[in-house]
């Protein structure tokens, strides 16, 4: 095998392929990236864990075709520190060449008829504009578990239903829901998929800049049990988790007693520092009243810090406490300069809406519902 690329090209091309390489492999051969140069003039690079897959088709001066297996952290590490000049690729015995410019570096071949066969995706189902995609997966995954206890809740539920798609996440603290439009293969599509959070979002990021993301969900519930993502050239496949998601609508209100609208930046400040003195798993209190709504932390002898910001209020006002950090990761989702918080009484659950302006209409496409805590009066 022999070939030259860009310099940038191939960095690109190895850091997103072995993103996603595990650090402490189970078999010694899929800590590799894959490299197959067809002397067509591609360069194919590819990655598999047996969890997740990944493969993109760059372009490449292929002077003699072949397949090799080498360390992908590395390769990758060493293509973004190279000079910027074209990279001559050559192997040699048990040995990958790496030549740009007077640097060399010479990588140990893995044996390539060891690494597994990459899964095939499924079938395409549609397509969705890639920034709002990226937005969507944003969004919900904040609301994702982050352990191992109940690992159904690590995951990213999504529901096609026709041109409309659904993203549900939750760690039973919170609850973040998101619908958009797309453009689905058939008038009738009918999917329900359950993702790694983890692995979505890196996809998404990874693919949003492309333009437009091609989803290929197989069957009704999930087909043979993975996920493709395409996006120009970068293909990347990922196993659904098991399991029989929980059944979190009816933990959405169907009516709120009292709403207020606050600029999300002024109170994501003013959790941030008041929340400095809040020890481990306590809360931040929020009082709101008519014109502005208090945030209180701390109590006794220890350290309390307060603030308040301007807010405007319909209905009754209330006291609510919640945990500062998942409150700030639903102010940071929302993603508009307002805020709407609705709520029902101080030991349900409050929902948090995005809104454009300090008068306009919420935008209910996007729902964080936040679990109050309790807390001495």
């Amino acid at each position: 095998m022999k070939f030259r690329v860009e310099r940038d090209v191939l960095a690109d091309a190895v850091t997103w392929v072995a993103r996603g390489l595990p650090a402490r492999p189970p078999v010694p051969v899929l800590a590799g990236v894959l490299i197959e140069a067809d002397e067509e003039g591609t360069l194919t690079l590819s990655a598999f864990d047996y969890e997740v897959s990944a493969r993109i088709t760059v372009p490449a001066d292929v002077a003699e075709g072949g397949t090799a297996l080498v360390l992908g952290r590395l390769l990758a590490d060493i293509s973004r520190n190279l000079p910027a000049k074209p990279i001559d690729v050559a192997t040699d015995g048990n040995k990958l060449q790496v030549t740009c410019g007077s640097s060399r570096f010479s990588l140990l071949k893995m044996p390539a008829e060891e690494y597994p066969t990459l899964p095939t995706a499924p079938a395409p189902s549609g397509t969705v504009p890639g920034d709002r995609f990226t937005q969507a997966v944003a969004q919900v995954s904040v609301a994702a578990d982050r352990g191992d206890t109940l690992p159904i809740l690590t995951g990213v539920r999504v529901e096609i239903d026709g041109e409309r798609m659904t993203l549900l996440a939750t760690d039973r603290y919170r609850l973040a829901m998101r619908e958009l439009t797309w453009n689905p293969g058939t008038s009738d599509a009918s999917h329900v998929a359950l993702i790694p959070a983890r692995t979505l979002s890196e996809t998404a990021r990874a693919l949003g800049a492309a333009g437009t993301v091609e989803l290929s969900l197989g069957g009704a519930a999930g087909g043979d049990g993975l996920v493709g993502f395409e996006a120009g050239s970068r293909r990347t496949t990922s196993r659904l988790l098991d399991g029989e998601y929980p059944k979190v609508s009816s933990i959405f209100p169907t009516s709120s007693d009292t709403e207020a609208v606050v600029s999300t930046a002024e109170l994501t400040e003013a959790v941030k520092r008041v929340a400095l003195v809040a020890e481990r798993n306590t809360p931040v209190r929020l009082t709101f009243a008519d014109g502005q709504v208090a945030i209180e932390a701390g109590t006794g002898d220890d350290a309390q810090a307060s603030e308040a910001v301007e807010c405007s209020l319909t209905g009754e006002g209330l006291e609510i406490a919640f945990n500062p950090g998942y409150l700030l990761d639903g102010l940071g989702a929302v993603g508009t300069a307002y805020t709407r918080f609705s709520f029902t009484q101080p030991s349900r659950p409050a929902v948090l809406t995005g809104q454009a302006e300090a008068d306009g209409e919420n935008d209910t496409a996007y729902r964080y519902v936040l679990m109050p805590v309790r807390f001495a009066s």
